[in-house]
């Protein structure tokens, strides 16, 4: 049974039906085939219209991106993809074959079988510490607060490797146009994106693999380090998540070193601490890294020269990094921070080490010599009171010998020492970049706290703007 509810079609079957009652009369045969006809007509005509195409909606937003979503830039290659190379793009010293193996991860660091838990060997792996854009770009990609509608953004992404551009040139005789070549080629790039032009640049973030000062590049013709990517006007209002920041540039917001421990899970971590918390420490503290003597206040020989006097009496490890390759770890180091209570970090080549947070993975409590080595650098991370996970003795008392690094830390008590341990265990999670397919259940790994940081700042500034644009509305 078919139903007509249009007008002109049933004044069409009404018609028709008259006409075929008169064939029928008269011409039996070709009656036949003309109410054949007329049934397929009354079903073309009569049956239910197709429902219409269901709308294209966007995915679910997650309950927890209450700050708001993050849009990501599909960039050009060679702004990212294409400058992954080999071993011999750059100084093999700082650099490895692999770096962009297992989502920046690196491979699995076999060497550590029998010295960590044989369940914890395949969650550490050769990460090289200039690998947090390429980890970053892998994640972010990924994320629950991820959009594909960049009208519904609150952040942009520019998945720029500005460390890997600008780290091919910087041990080579190359010209500043070299360096500055690829920071120069992105900016005139995102100036034509039409959401950068509308907020300039100020909801937009980007990650730096390496250190800070490697962008910004000095005027004196004499000093031809890094780029000048951070000196650009264009850069100023761009946030900036690097391993190293630069103190009072807002913009700059530091985040951890990528070290070699990427938990699969909460079960992972938990085991973990667990096996830190309680391992037998036979020394008091370890040092691990190389005199440098052409760096200003460098302590590193001092330091070294110490631990080697007191390694005789298993007061001190030490790994000199001048003959063993530190760069991406190694069981030498794993076995001196596990072993030891403390570690002795001075500053690097610039204030900030890999080597801190590989201590407090180790749940080793790092000894400072500079504030601006972790106090000043990363607050997004840290506790509020630097005395309950550090111990900070400063480096021109240490250099006039005015304090003793073994009397200052003999002074702590079993007690004192196991509290601020503990303090660091608590930290861990929060330091590393957990695999790009672990599950957590909620737990923040580094990476986590940086999004969620990023989205309360934006978040933060859009709300004072509204604010602003309220109070100078005529009549308010």
């Amino acid at each position: 049974m078919f139903t007509c509810k249009k007008s002109k079609t049933l004044q069409f079957i009404t018609n028709t039906s008259h006409s075929i009652h008169s064939q029928i009369t008269s011409h039996p045969r070709i009656s036949l085939f003309i109410f054949s006809l007329f049934l397929v007509q009354i079903i073309i005509l009569c049956s239910p219209s197709p429902p219409p195409p269901p709308v294209s909606l966007p995915p679910p937003v997650d309950d927890k991106c209450k700050e708001g979503q993050v849009y990501v830039y599909e960039l050009p290659t060679m702004f990212n993809s294409d400058l992954v190379g080999t071993c011999e793009d750059l100084d093999p010293w700082h650099w490895q074959c692999g770096v962009a193996t297992n989502g920046g991860y690196g491979m699995t660091a076999t060497e550590l079988a029998g010295i960590i838990p044989e369940s914890l060997v395949q969650v550490w792996h050769r990460t090289n510490q200039f690998s947090s854009e390429i980890i970053f770009h892998n994640r972010i990609l990924k994320h629950k607060c991820r959009t594909m509608e960049p009208e519904a953004a609150t952040a942009f992404y520019i998945p720029f490797y500005a460390g890997l551009a600008v780290g091919k040139y910087l041990f080579t005789d190359s010209t500043n146009e070299e360096r500055d070549f690829h920071a120069v080629q992105l900016i005139k790039w995102v100036q034509n994106q039409s959401y950068w032009r509308r907020s300039n640049g100020s909801d937009h973030v980007l990650v730096l693999g390496r250190i800070t000062w490697d962008f910004r590049r000095l005027t004196d013709p004499e000093k031809r380090w890094g780029s000048t990517f951070l000196n650009m006007p264009e850069m100023q209002t761009v946030t900036r998540l690097t391993i190293e920041r630069a103190p009072g540039d807002y913009q700059d917001v530091g985040i951890p070193y990528p070290t070699g421990f990427h938990p699969r899970s909460i079960t992972d971590i938990q085991a973990w601490q667990s096996f830190v918390r309680t391992y037998n420490r036979t020394s008091l503290f370890t040092f691990v890294g190389a005199a440098r003597e052409d760096v200003g206040d460098d302590i590193r020989g001092l330091l070294l020269q110490t631990c080697r006097n007191e390694s005789v009496s298993g007061t001190c490890r030490v790994v000199d990094c001048a003959v063993t390759p530190c760069a991406n770890g190694s069981s030498a180091i794993m076995e001196s921070l596990l072993g030891s209570e403390f570690c002795l970090q001075p500053r690097g080549d610039s204030f900030t080490r890999r080597s801190v947070f590989d201590c407090m993975i180790a749940g080793a409590v790092p000894v400072l010599f500079w504030t601006r080595t972790m106090y000043d650098q990363y607050e997004w991370y840290l506790p509020e009171e630097p005395e309950s996970y550090s111990v900070f003795i400063d480096h021109d008392d240490v250099s006039a010998g005015k304090k003793s690094i073994k009397g200052v830390l003999e002074k702590y008590s079993k007690e004192a020492v196991k509290e601020m341990r503990e303090r660091v265990i608590e930290i861990i999670p929060k330091i590393v970049y957990s695999d790009e397919g672990s599950n957590n259940s909620g737990m923040k790994d580094a990476f986590e706290v940086a999004v969620d940081g990023v989205m309360r700042r934006f978040k933060t500034e859009r709300d004072q703007r509204r604010q602003e644009s309220d109070v100078n509305v005529p009549g308010n």
